[in-house]
Order: structure tokens, then sequence, then C-alpha cells
């Protein structure tokens, strides 16, 4: 991908992180079961998994599972965990051939062994994957990452491994679950809610929000590129003024990889 001669005020987008919302009311849309929905909802994941490649994102994290969702229903829980186990399964090969690596957020403790096993092995068979990192939030709930973040602070201060007094953001960072991954430039929710609803709420902190009313399995390529038109648009200031703010140059002369 060869860029164009500009001069930008927003860094490239290079962690999108998304809520993927809307499953279940797009079911009832169709006069279908919920679990339709969630159906359909994978299938856009394998759309917009190689759109990101295309426009060269690094890292994409989903919202797949949070932790209250674990107050859902138990037939949905569990055609939930098939549908995530068969997608396992069932992209295995594909991640390897497309160099994606899979990542999990979370607290895996809740999750069955036979998921957490199959986790475990496809994180371990594409952790060489180096064209996208696929983030998926699993039994996740960014107030409990901080919780157990702050529970093994304690542990490792214990041991004198930790001083709190020094103690800082970047220190605090590296005993979240995304310790190795960079926080999320833009944030999209779909369905039409406008909230963040747990997710990733340390590394939020300067993302760019983008609510759209389109439900998940209805989100597409175009969708995707409105966000991403929307999000260059925006200026990123991080406390600074405008005046502070130095330009990001993008000249045409050099070709773009991932």
């Amino acid at each position: 991908m060869v860029a164009h001669s500009t001069i930008k005020n927003v860094p490239p987008l290079n962690h999108l992180a998304i809520i993927m919302d809307g499953n279940g009311r797009w079911a009832k849309q169709q006069g279908l079961p919920r679990v339709a929905g969630h159906h359909q909802g994978v299938q856009t994941v394998t759309r917009i998994v190689d759109e990101c490649i295309s426009h060269g994102i690094a890292y994409l994290s989903l919202f797949a599972f949070s932790s209250e969702n674990w107050g859902r229903p138990q037939p949905e829980v569990d055609a939930l965990m098939g549908l995530l186990l068969q997608f396992l399964a069932s992209q295995r090969q594909r991640m390897l051939d497309g160099g994606i690596r899979l990542r999990v957020i979370g607290d895996r403790r809740r999750l069955s062994d036979s998921v957490r096993a199959a986790l475990a092995t496809t994180e371990e068979e594409t952790r060489a994957g180096s064209c996208l990192t696929l983030v998926l939030a699993l039994s996740y709930g960014g107030r409990d990452e901080i919780v157990r973040a702050a529970q093994k602070i304690a542990e490792q201060a214990a041991l004198g491994l930790v001083d709190f007094k020094t103690l800082d953001n970047k220190q605090f960072s590296t005993f979240l679950d995304t310790t190795d991954i960079p926080e999320p430039d833009l944030l999209i929710r779909t369905s039409g809610e406008m909230r963040i609803s747990n997710f990733l709420l340390w590394q939020s902190a300067y993302a760019e929000l983008y609510f759209t009313d389109v439900l998940w399995p209805d989100f597409d390529a175009a969708e995707l590129q409105r966000a991403i038109d929307d999000y260059q648009c925006r200026k990123r200031r991080f406390g600074l003024t405008d005046d502070q703010l130095q330009p990001v140059s993008v000249t045409d002369d050099k070709e773009i990889t991932n």
C-alpha cells in the first residue's frame, strides 16, 4: 500500500478495538433465534480481520465475551462457547497461512477445560504471526482486569519485588492482560449503544471513540472505512494544545508495509 503525500495530526491506525454488539437484535429482526445472530457475527469477524490486514492495522481487539455475559441464560452461554471452539478449529489454518497471531485477554479460570486448552494451543501455534495480532477478550471485564493487576502487584510487593512508592502508570500497565499490546487508537461500538461497557478501561483512556447504529452482523468493509475516515479527521492531543502537536508527515515515496 503506497501512501499519498499529506500532513496529518493523527498517527496511523495501529490498534483497532471493537465492541461487537447487536447480534441478538439482528436475529430478532430476522425472526431467528439469538444464536443465529451469533453465527452471523462470527462471519463478520472473519471479514473484518481481512479488512484490517488490507488496511495495515497491526492489532485488532474484539470484545467477544464479557465477565458479565456469564449471567446470560446457560443455553446461550453454551452456544457461544461452542461457537468459539468452532471458530478456533475452522480458522486455525487460515491464521497460520495469513500470519495472524491470536492473543487472549480475560479471566480464563471461568472457562471450561476444553476452551482453555483450545485457546492455549492456538496461541502457541500462531505466536510467530506477524501480519496481524487478533486479540480476543473472553471472560473479560476492564474493572476485573484492574483488580487482578492490583492483586498481582500486592503479591509482588509482599515479596519485595515491587515498591509502591515508585509504582507508576507504566509499571502498573505491565501487570495488565495487555502488557505486550499497544493501547488502542480507535474504539468502535456497533448497534447504536453509546458506552464502552467495561472494555479496556485503562487502555482506552485516550482512544478515539466511534459509535455506529449498524448491528455487528451487518458491519462490513464500507462501515469500517467510514470509521477509519472519521478517525483520520480527529486531532489526538493527549492533553496538549494544538500548538504543541507535532504533525505526522506521510510521504508517497515510501511503501507502507505491515
